[in-house]
């Protein structure tokens, strides 16, 4: 069973593990650090991830990545940008699909948010899949947009709307 709850002091020699995985690694934002540490793994449990709706997926009661939709600010406080890793074990499962559904889920019900982005480095077909089949579109290729470790990369954005609230 997959489901999102908060992270707790327990992930963190897995969140250690996971995130020193150079594939796993590879595509993520350099916020986050490399190598990663146990003193990063602690202070992202008791603080960086309590900033927004960011959650630990599980699955079958293990720790296995994290998924998150940070809302932005000013003219840009009715959206978020979603993001997502997941340990390499489980690549190729469904399980991000699977998350992103009860992320999605999670917004609708208890935000305001209205939009929901994502920025994909181009070469990560995997993760541009997963946003296709959750009902994203591909808006846009930001040329040269990213640059880490010395390389530069597109970066494909890709945006959803999210369906209106029922009346009740």
């Amino acid at each position: 069973m997959i489901r999102l709850r908060e992270f707790k002091t327990e992930d963190q020699p897995l969140l250690v593990q996971y995130l020193n995985n150079a594939d796993v690694g590879r595509f993520l934002s350099t916020k986050i650090p490399s190598p990663y540490t146990d003193q990063d793994a602690c202070w992202w449990v008791e603080t960086g991830s309590k900033a927004g709706a960011i959650y630990a997926i599980e699955k079958d009661g293990l720790f296995i990545g994290c998924i998150s939709a940070i809302a932005g600010e000013f003219e840009y406080c009715k959206t978020a940008e979603v993001g997502y890793w997941l340990a390499k074990e489980y690549w190729g499962k469904g399980i991000v699909t699977h998350a992103l559904a009860l992320l999605l889920s999670e917004i609708q019900i208890k935000t305001d948010i209205v939009r929901l982005h994502a920025v994909v480095f181009e070469g990560n077909s995997a993760s541009s899949k997963v946003l296709l089949k959750s009902g994203f579109k591909h808006e846009a290729t930001l040329e040269k947009a990213i640059y880490k470790a010395g390389v530069f990369y597109n970066a494909a954005l890709y945006g959803k709307l999210i369906e209106e609230k029922p009346c009740k």
